[in-house]
Parts: C-alpha cells; structure tokens; sequence
C-alpha cells in the first residue's frame, strides 16, 4: 500500500461538477492498493498516517501530528501510484490491485482512519473522475509505501 501524503490549508474532490468532499486544515491522503495488501498494511499504515508528525508545536517544530492539532483528512483512491514506468513511455498499472480486491481494501482503510482519528473523514469515489484540488501547506509531501515497513 502506497500513500502519498500533503499537509494541507485545505483540499477538496469534486466529481461531475459536484464536491464530494472538502476539508480545512489537515492531511490530503493519496492511497494506492496493490495486490498483496492487506489488514496488516492497513493497520500500520493507517497508524502511520496518523502518527506522523508534521505540524509545527509552539515552537515552530514539526512536533505535532493531525490527531494532536485536531485536522481534517482527506482520503482519496490512486491506483496510478503503482505505475511501473521502467519501460517505454506508457505507465504499466500491472501491480494496482483490481477493484473486486481494492474496493474493500479502500473501504477498510476508511474505517480504520476514522476509528484512529476518533472522527469521520473526507473521502473520493473509488473508481470516479475526481478533480482534487488542494492548497498545499510548506508544502509538506511524505511518500510511505506498506512494503518498507520494518
């Protein structure tokens, strides 16, 4: 599992002309879900997310974590995270997992943010043409990948 995460001012997904969802100040997480994720990918990586702490504490320092300054998230489905991109010119999704894995593994991660975070997130569409816009904060971006786990 594959997250690209931004610390935001603000971020939003919209689909068809409608917004699906909006938050203020918090995390805007991209997620990717190959095929040998799992509940345990899930669990780590959603500790993780959580965890990381990348807001500034009173003294400027990246000491404080979403859960600690009381930020929205934003969860947001990309299978092109696993694009392998060694040959040619064309993106290879081989490893994205398909929706009848993803789309439950998706719905699991959800769960598991809201259940660490202690309240409900912002979320995409699995599988929808979103346009997500973002105001990105420093900008802050981390990349975590499940398979670097220790």
């Amino acid at each position: 599992m594959r997250a690209v995460i931004q610390r935001v001012k603000e971020a939003g997904v919209t689909i068809d002309g409608r917004q699906k969802a909006a938050i203020g100040p918090g995390l805007l997480v991209l997620l990717g879900i190959e095929d040998a994720d799992n509940e345990q990918d899930i669990s780590w990586l959603s500790s993780k997310i959580i965890q990381m702490r990348i807001f500034a504490d009173e003294a400027g320092l990246m000491n404080r974590s979403v859960a600690d300054t009381g930020g929205d998230l934003l969860l947001v489905s990309q299978f092109t995270l696993h694009a392998a991109t060694r040959k040619g010119n064309r993106p290879s999704f081989i490893r994205a997992a398909r929706p009848e894995k993803a789309i439950p593994l998706y719905e699991q991660m959800i769960k598991k943010l809201e259940q660490d975070l202690g309240r409900s997130i912002g979320t995409g569409e699995f599988g929808a043409d979103m346009q997500v816009n973002l105001v990105n904060d420093g900008p802050v971006t981390i990349i975590i990948d499940s398979r670097n786990e220790l």
